[in-house]
């Protein structure tokens, strides 16, 4: 492929950062500054859609802009996603209710869906073979790291200036990573111009919603065996069947369906689901024994999680610089080892656990989970044909978030049944656990405060309790995990003879 000019390969990468850590920042910043932003706009029984307005949209955006990336261009698309998500984000700060708020935070996703799956096509595209496994193990770092860091930053905005700027941060950090990309990113001018498949993004966007809403609304809305639940999950799988119906017959799919057939494609996005899963949970239920059993500030839940994201960091690192001399399920099976044994011994906390033990286990579960982001990312991509790396960087992207949603809808309801049983087996008060059984409610200084010390106890050992029962059910998943590793089989990264046209090439 020939170039116009020569990449600058270094501010190329420096905006290319800067906008995979505004997208995956923005996932996890507003949960510790939730409690200031009901407060000040209301409309509490909707704050839960200010995270999953973000979300549905970002993941239903993922293969979309992807395969879009393929067909024209990254450069293109990846400027459009930052526009998107600044606007919104622009939008986000001046909202004036919690229903605008969650409209402009669908916004935001609509960007971070473009932004996260073509960074790592762009790495792709701009790097030989033999360097592709340090800048993804970096890249990972930098999602893995935003992914734990957005409650720490969150926190300290709302503690420190206002809940607004969690939202107008994005502004300068934004302009900087456009006008980047803008000046030192030269991608080739020929791009596989073809018909876009609206019949299939229609279809793939309809069964995701319906997916995801079943996902959100049941348990809280509806409960799970509700007629709207359950119409939400046959909708999804009426409309998916029809969706791969339509694929198979595609000249141009969204969503190519060849690409399952590979075993090594398939079992990274099986991996990355059961990842996606395990991260969700420890990013949200750490912070909430901390802030709950520990009766921590907001700050200090959401600094807990700097052990587990110093792990990512490190094991993201290694994982990326091992991929050339091993094979991905080798690097891998260490990291799901590594995954287990925290996940286990996390699921046996309590209310007598101490802090530093938390923390060893918080920086085992970081160890176990970083290795992932690179090497799914490469994995996945192992030789498919370059036209199709942004279709499956997003794709990689896409189960990831997926196994984060079905996560955090699975990890509650469990949760919340195990905390509602454990009060009322503890208490004996079925006004109680119906009280108490959303644990956000035992956050709330002036509630505990009505609490006898002897009940306050009791409630905290079954949220403690409760929450570990969270974790051995992520053990499930970290064993999904490993059988999905151990058909990876014996594939590794090839940069001995790599083909021409699979490194691009660029300059500084």
């Amino acid at each position: 492929m020939s170039l116009t000019r020569k990449s600058n390969t270094t501010w190329t990468v420096v905006g290319l950062m800067l906008g995979l850590l505004l997208a995956s920042l923005d996932q996890t910043i507003v949960s510790t500054a939730m409690p200031t932003i009901v407060s000040k706009l209301g409309g509490f029984d909707q704050f839960v859609w200010v995270f999953s307005a973000y979300l549905i949209a970002n993941v239903t955006a993922m293969p979309i802009f992807g395969k879009l990336s393929d067909m024209y261009g990254r450069k293109l698309f990846f400027i459009i996603g930052i526009i998107v998500f600044m606007i919104g984000s622009a939008l986000c700060g001046t909202a004036t209710s919690m229903t605008e708020l969650i409209i402009y935070r669908a916004v935001q996703g609509i960007g971070g869906g473009a932004l996260m799956p073509i960074t790592f096509a762009i790495i792709f595209d701009i790097f030989p073979p033999q360097k592709r496994g340090k800048m993804q193990g970096l890249f990972g770092a930098v999602f893995g790291l935003s992914s734990v860091l957005g409650p720490i930053i969150g926190a300290y905005f709302t503690d420190h200036v206002t809940w607004e700027w969690i939202f107008f941060i994005n502004l300068p950090l934004g302009v900087v990573a456009l006008l980047l990309i803008m000046f030192s990113y030269h991608e080739s001018v020929e791009h596989s111009k073809a018909k876009i498949d609206w019949g299939g993004t229609i279809l793939l966007t309809a069964s995701i919603m319906s997916l995801m809403f079943a996902l959100e609304l049941g348990g809280k809305e509806y409960a799970w065996n509700s007629l709207q639940i359950i119409g939400l999950f046959a909708g999804f799988v009426v409309i998916l069947g029809i969706f791969i119906l339509v694929e198979k017959y595609a000249a141009e799919p969204i969503v190519p369906l060849d690409l399952f057939k590979n075993r090594l494609f398939t079992s990274s996005m099986g991996v990355s689901f059961a990842y996606g899963a395990v991260l969700i949970s420890a990013g949200t239920y750490i912070p909430l024994f901390i802030q709950g059993v520990f009766e921590g500030s907001a700050t200090s839940a959401g600094s807990v999680l700097t052990p587990m994201m110093l792990g990512v960091v490190v094991s993201s690192a290694f994982g990326g610089r091992f991929i050339g001399r091993f094979s991905y399920r080798n690097v891998m099976i260490v990291s799901v080892v590594l995954l287990i044994i925290a996940t286990s011994l996390l699921g046996g906390i309590s209310i007598d656990s101490k802090r530093w033990l938390i923390t060893i286990y918080m920086i085992l579960l970081g160890l176990g989970i970083g290795a992932c982001f690179p090497i799914t990312s490469m994995s996945a991509l192992h030789k498919v044909d370059f036209r199709r790396r942004g279709t499956v960087t997003s794709l990689v992207g896409f189960f990831r978030s997926v196994g984060s949603a079905i996560g955090v809808a699975v990890f509650g309801s469990v949760q919340v049944n195990s905390l509602t049983d454990k009060i009322r087996a503890s208490v004996q008060d079925p006004t109680m656990a119906e009280k108490f059984h959303d644990a956000r409610v035992l956050l709330q200084p002036q509630v505990r405060a009505q609490i006898p010390p002897d009940v306050l106890h009791k409630l905290l050992t079954a949220l403690a309790e409760s929450i570990a029962v969270v974790f051995q059910t992520t053990v499930v998943l970290a064993v999904i995990g490993l059988i999905f590793i151990l058909f990876m089989g014996n594939a590794k990264l090839e940069v001995g003879n790599a083909p021409v046209k699979d490194s691009m090439p660029s300059g500084h």
